[in-house]
C-alpha cells in the first residue's frame, strides 16, 4: 500500500514538473516574441547580438515532452517552428533571404522533443499529416515577407484554436496577401504549393474567413512569392 502511494505521489510530482516546464516554454516564447517582433518583422540583428533567450528557447524545444493534450502539442509545434526559423536565420545572419542559407528547410536539423527534424519535417510530418488543418499555413512563418505575418505573441494551449482562427482571418482579409484588383483574384503561392490542403475549391475555403466574399466560380492566378527576409 505504501509503495502504491509513493508511486502515485512521484507520478503526480512528475506531471506537475512537466506542466511547469511546458508553461515556462510558452511564457518564455511569448516574452521573446514580444521583445523581438514588431509590425510583423523580426529584429534578427538584436537577437544575434544577444542570443541567450533564443538559445534557451531552442534548448527547451529539444527537451519538450509531447502531451496527451493536443492543444498543448499544436501550440508547441507552432511556436517551435517559428522559433527554429529565427534560429536558422540568426545563425547565418546577415542574409537577404532564408533561401540564401543552404538546406534551410530540408537539410539543417534541429532537436525537437528529443528527436532530429528539419523544418520541412516539422511542417509536413508533425503538423500537416497529423492535424490536417489548413489554418496552420497562416501561423507557420518561414522568415520571408511572402509568408503570413509573424505575431509578436506566442501561441498558447488555452488560446490555440482562437489564435488559428484569428491569424487565418487576418491573412485572408489582408489586401497585401490576398489581392483583388480590377475584378481579378491573385493568391499567394501557398495555395498552389499546398493545394490539396484547402479542399475542392480554394475560394470556398477562403470565403469561410473573409468579410468581403469572393465569387467562388471566379478564376484566379498566383502571384510570385516574396522570399526577401522579414527583417526589421
Amino acid at each position: 500500500m505504501k509503495i502504491r502511494i509513493l508511486v502515485l505521489v512521484l507520478l503526480f510530482l512528475n506531471l506537475t514538473m512537466l506542466a511547469d516546464n511546458q508553461n515556462d516554454f510558452f511564457n518564455d516564447a511569448n516574452a521573446f516574441l514580444n521583445k523581438n517582433v514588431s509590425s510583423t518583422t523580426v529584429d534578427y540583428a538584436s537577437i544575434k547580438a544577444n542570443r541567450a533567450a533564443l538559445d534557451d528557447l531552442v534548448s527547451q524545444i529539444g527537451l519538450f515532452k509531447f502531451s496527451s493534450d493536443e492543444k498543448t502539442n499544436k501550440a508547441f509545434l507552432a511556436n517551435a517552428y517559428n522559433i527554429l526559423v529565427i534560429k536558422g536565420i540568426v545563425d547565418k545572419y546577415p542574409v537577404k533571404s532564408p533561401l540564401d542559407i543552404s538546406g534551410f528547410f530540408d537539410k539543417i536539423k534541429y532537436n525537437l522533443a528529443g528527436k532530429s527534424y528539419t523544418l520541412n519535417d516539422i511542417e509536413n510530418k508533425l503538423i500537416r499529416s497529423k492535424y490536417n488543418d489548413a489554418r496552420f499555413h497562416f501561423v507557420l512563418v518561414c522568415g520571408a515577407n511572402g509568408c503570413p505575418p509573424i505575431m509578436s505573441n506566442a501561441y498558447f494551449p488555452s488560446k490555440i484554436e482562437s489564435q488559428l482562427e484569428e491569424q487565418t482571418k487576418k491573412a485572408l482579409n489582408n489586401a497585401s496577401f490576398l489581392k483583388v484588383k480590377d475584378g481579378k483574384i491573385y493568391l499567394s503561392q501557398i495555395f498552389e504549393w499546398y493545394k490539396a490542403d484547402f479542399g475542392k475549391n480554394v475560394l470556398t475555403f477562403i470565403n469561410k474567413y473573409r468579410s468581403d466574399k469572393l465569387d467562388e466560380t471566379s478564376n484566379y492566378k498566383y502571384y510570385s512569392y516574396d522570399w526577401s527576409l522579414n527583417k526589421k
